[in-house]
């Protein structure tokens, strides 16, 4: 038996402020949600990316000639202690293939490190091991190269092997799996989550003249061992992989009602309120000659400039965005319009008023 559902508003696309984004932040935006649904969607992403994102660590080391992480090393400032502890800091990235089957064994790096004594003259007496120095498999990607190891203060030749495993959250050293373990390989706490913060917030959103609709707004920030919105997909699928199990429990399919007609037609009403030029409102010459000087020549390049941006403009004060928003009004439009529903944002809303004129003279025609 099939039970018909009336339809839900669901985003059609996520935005992300690209003015803030960078390799490790990213704020991502997802609107209309009906009432509710942002808190539920965004506390269970929020809770994935914190707790299920997989990325590298290192899981051991071993120095040629240390027997015990409680031993000072001739040559070397630090004892093996905080070696160990810097070595923790270390960011590496890999994203496993399906292609390769074996992705998820530990993977064992070895470098032989050399010092001279030219090495050393030419820093000063001591030379400065960073991770680059210690790890240049092509396999991986480091994050931090010149995150700093320990100091050498003579010349010397040894061989350091790492290595390096793949998992999620906070693993201690005892609960590693480590197979062929050597009397003198060292095993390290690993801290597997790349996600350093998530923050979601809900606020209204507007479709039509409805305004209680949800709008989530997610804050993503990791170390660089996966992008945001690696972190964002990833977490979608993973959350999606445990409600099947409860999908499967299905006694009675649910269908919805779907909302094209209506999309269509609202999308057309809009789109020939928005196509209209600034002179055709009849604004006075000074607000008009402010938009124009702001490079706003249509209505759609208009409502979806937030209220405080308007402020900004060159000799554009309180008086003219009161009588903007007046006009606006009378179009049952306002500044700052989420217009994400009609596949309209900052990047392509002259391009689509182009099209749509464009697909209006043809018509006419």
């Amino acid at each position: 038996m099939t039970v018909k559902y009336g339809k839900f508003k669901l985003p059609d696309e996520i935005e992300v402020d690209k003015a803030s984004e960078s390799p490790k932040f990213a704020r991502l935006v997802a609107a209309p949600f009906e009432r509710g649904f942002g808190h539920t969607v965004g506390n269970a992403l929020r809770r994935i990316m914190l707790n299920a994102i997989e990325a590298p660590a290192i899981i051991s080391v071993k120095i040629e000639g240390v027997r015990h992480e409680y031993t000072a090393i001739e040559g070397i400032i630090e004892d093996m202690t905080h070696i160990i502890l810097n070595l923790k800091g270390a960011l590496i990235r890999k994203i496993p293939l399906v292609e390769n089957q074996d992705t998820r064994a530990p993977k064992l790096v070895t470098k032989t490190l050399e010092v001279t004594q030219e090495m050393l003259d030419a820093a000063g007496g001591q030379f400065s091991v960073k991770l680059e120095h210690i790890i240049d498999e092509s396999e991986f990607e480091i994050v931090n190269p010149d995150h700093y190891l320990f100091t050498i203060t003579k010349p010397m030749e040894r061989q350091i092997s790492l290595k390096i495993g793949i998992g999620r959250g906070y693993v201690p050293s005892v609960r590693h799996d480590m197979m062929n373990r050597t009397v003198d390989e060292i095993p390290l706490d690993a801290g597997f989550s790349p996600v350093i913060g998530v923050n979601y917030y809900v606020e209204n959103a507007r479709v039509g003249q409805d305004t209680d609709y949800d709008r989530l707004v997610l804050e993503v920030t990791t170390d660089g061992r996966v992008t945001p919105q690696e972190a964002l997909s990833f977490s979608t699928q993973i959350g999606v992989l445990h409600l099947k199990t409860f999908d499967e429990l299905k006694f009675q399919e649910v269908t919805f009602d779907t909302d094209s007609v209506d999309y269509d037609a609202d999308r057309q009403q809009i789109l020939s309120k928005l196509s209209l030029r600034i002179d055709e409102i009849e604004l006075s010459v000074r607000s008009t000659n402010c938009l124009a000087q702001a490079n706003i020549g249509t209505i759609a390049e208009l409502v979806i400039m937030p209220e405080q941006k308007m402020l900004g403009f060159r000799n554009f004060g309180k008086k003219s965005l009161n009588e903007i928003k007046d006009k606006l009004e009378e179009m049952e439009l306002h500044l700052g319009m989420d217009l994400s529903r009609f596949k309209i944002n900052h990047e392509n809303v002259k391009e689509v008023v182009e099209k749509y004129l464009e697909g209006k003279v043809e018509k006419e025609s």
